[in-house]
Order: C-alpha cells, then structure tokens, then sequence
C-alpha cells in the first residue's frame, strides 16, 4: 500500500517536470522567432534611413543646379530687356525720320495714289453690277406700289404652315404643307378642289425622307426646297413626282437666329421671284439685318449674297419680287402688317421705306409670304388662314 502511494506521488513529480520543460522549451522558441523579427524590421528601418539620406543629398544636387539655372535665367532676362529697350530706341529714331521726310516730301504723289485707287475701285463695282445684270434679268423694271385685296380662300390646318403653286410649271396644282415640322405635304389638282370642304383628306399625300422646319419651303420646276429640321443650315431639293432627294447644300452664315424676330420658328426663307430660287436670313454678325442669298436652283450652288440694310426687328415675313426684297414688319401683339423697307440688289444704294404700303383690311400676323412671279401674287399663311394677295406695280 505504501509502495503504490510512493509510486503514484512519483509519477506526478515526473508529469509535473515534464510539462515544465516543455513550457520552457515553447517560451525558447517564442523568443527565438521574436528576434528574428525584430532583427529584419532593424534591417528595413536602416535601409529606410540610408534612401531617405540618398534623397537628400539629390534634392540637394538638384537644388543647387535649379539655383544656378535661375541665376543664368535672372542674366538672360537683363540681356533682353536691354536689347528690347535698344530697338525702342532705334524704332523712335526711324519713326522720327520718317515723319520729317513725310513733312517735307511733296504729298501730290500719294493724292494721285488715291485717285487711282478710287477710279479703281468704281470701275470694279461697274463690272460686278454689269455681272450682276447679266446674271440677273435686267429687263425686270417693276417695283411694288401697293397690294391691292385680299382674299382668304380656305382655313385649315395649324397657326403655322405655308401653301403655293409652282411658277416654274404649267400645272394648276395647289400644295399645302402644315406646321413649322413634319414631313407630309398635300397635293391638290387645282384651286376649287383646294377650296372645296372636306377635300384634305383625298389630296395626294407625299411623305418627305426628312421633315421640314420652319415654314420657308418653296416649289420650283417640280421640286420642293426646304430647311432640313434639325440642322443648322441644310437646305435639301426634293423631287416630288420622283418622291427622291435630288441634291443638298449647306446656306453658309445661316441657321444661327430666325430670319425674323416674329417668326422665330423660320431659320432659313426660301423665296422665288422672275430670277430664280433665293435664300432669306439673318446673321448675328450683321446685327439682325438681313442677308440674301441667290442661288441657282439646278446645280444648288451659291451665285450671290447681299448684307442688307433691312433688320429682322418686328419683322414677320418677306418676299423676294423682280430682284427686289420686301421685308413685312408687324407689332409684337399682332396688328396690321406693313413693308417697311425695300432693297434692290441691283440698286443696293436706294434702301427705302414705303410708309403706305400695307396689307389691307386684316389683322393678325402672317407667318409665311411667297410671291408668285407666274400669277403676280402674293400667297401668304395667317392664322391657319390660306390667303392671296392682288398687287399693283409701276416701273422703277
């Protein structure tokens, strides 16, 4: 019994060393790892400080030849100024020479210069307005003296849109074309059937490739010209028995503002007279006045254009009629509607104002006039109103 007593306490003695020794040898093996440790963050901390000291000592390299380059820059800078100051100097000297040789030379050669330049220059503008002549019909020698009546020969459709026939052909057709966008027009086979009630939805539809914006579209010689919606300048010929684009071009300066301040949904006036197709707008650059623009309708291609004297103020429409522009001006409230001013391209000159030429017995404000050089008319669009005016005219 004592024997087990002493082996059991002996046996616990061992167990007890045992896990001692085996503590101390985990503690030894801790310490061993720190000491790696910390051995490599010495290692990394020395390195460290050995770059920061490189990094230094270039900063310093390069600070000294920053240094230097400025001092040879502050050098520079005294040349330059020296030398500019030197050919002020000789400029003064120069300009002093020559207003003393200015002074005493005498001035009838410079006068005969002038001369020349100005005979020069009237002879010029005698051929441009020769060219101008040739190109244009001279033989048209009637100006506007005043519209005669009216009369309205139907109501349909929006506040805005544009209808007309085509000078350029010999068929009675009527076209309607609704709204400032869209993209269909209505073709009638003459003008009763146009006045007839009910007839909008037998007319001939024709649906465009690219809708139209604004209401300055024109008919001549079978095709439709209009301003391409969306873009700023774009003018697009339209074969309408064909249903196909025939041609483009872009109006250079155009499609920036309106053509007229009250009509702020037309960029772009195409217009037609005895000459041909013309183009209407107006320029920032010109202070609102208005610019035309002739165009020849086959090669669509620019053959003139003319800064006008007239503005697009109060402006609501304008037509072109025997080389002659007639821009219509109205209240901003609507009121009766008057051509203010008059510009003849081949008397550019003679801008003029007719304080009576106005449209009789209406009010409100048109939003599309086109002269009928065929039917010497004009067809306008007021209030969704189709209406023609009688004109009478006299010899310039």
């Amino acid at each position: 019994m004592v024997a087990l007593q002493v082996r059991f306490l002996l046996v616990s003695f061992l167990t007890s060393i045992l896990g001692a020794a085996q503590y101390v040898m985990q503690d030894a093996a801790l310490m061993n790892y720190l000491e790696r440790r910390f051995l490599s963050l010495e290692k990394r901390l020395e390195k460290c400080n050995q770059d920061i000291l490189e990094y230094v000592d270039e900063f310093r390299e390069i600070s000294k030849t920053v240094l230097s380059r400025l001092s040879g820059l502050n050098t520079y800078k005294a040349e330059v100024k020296s030398e500019v100051q030197n050919l002020l100097t000789r400029i003064e000297r120069a300009q002093r020479d020559i207003d003393y040789f200015g002074s005493v030379t005498d001035s009838n050669a410079c006068v005969e210069v002038h001369e020349d330049l100005v005979k020069q220059q009237l002879l010029e503008e005698a051929e441009e307005k020769k060219k101008l002549k040739l190109m244009l019909n001279a033989s048209c020698e009637y100006m506007l003296a005043g519209i005669k009546s009216l009369k309205i020969l139907k109501k349909t459709g929006d506040k805005y849109g544009s209808w007309m026939k085509d000078p350029g052909k010999k068929h009675t057709k009527i076209y309607l074309l609704n709204g400032s966008v869209n993209n269909i027009i209505l073709e009638f086979a003459n003008i009763m059937t146009f006045m007839e009630n009910n007839q909008t939805l037998k007319a001939r539809r024709v649906t465009l490739p690219f809708p139209w914006e604004g209401t300055g579209h024109i008919i001549y010689q079978g095709f439709l010209f209009y301003h391409k919606y969306g873009s700023l300048n774009e003018i697009i010929k339209f074969n309408i028995q064909r249903r196909k684009v025939a041609d483009q071009m872009l109006l250079p300066g155009a499609g920036r503002i309106p053509a007229y301040q009250l009509s702020p949904h037309t960029k772009i006036d195409l217009a037609v007279d005895e000459q041909g197709l013309w183009a209407i707008h107006a320029e920032p650059e010109t202070g609102g006045n208005i610019v035309i623009t002739k165009i020849n309708h086959m090669t669509m291609a620019v053959e003139h254009t003319w800064d006008t004297t007239c503005n697009s103020k109060d402006a609501e429409a304008a037509f072109m009629a025997c080389n002659t522009l007639y821009v219509v001006h109205n209240s901003p409230s609507g009121g009766t509607s008057r051509i203010r001013c008059v510009y003849d391209v081949l008397d550019a000159v003679n801008t003029y104002e007719i304080p009576g030429l106005h449209f009789p017995k209406r009010q409100g404000r048109h939003s599309t006039i086109h002269y009928n050089p065929k039917e010497k008319q004009l067809f306008a669009w007021g209030d969704a109103s189709q209406i023609v005016y009688k004109l009478h005219t006299k010899q310039k």
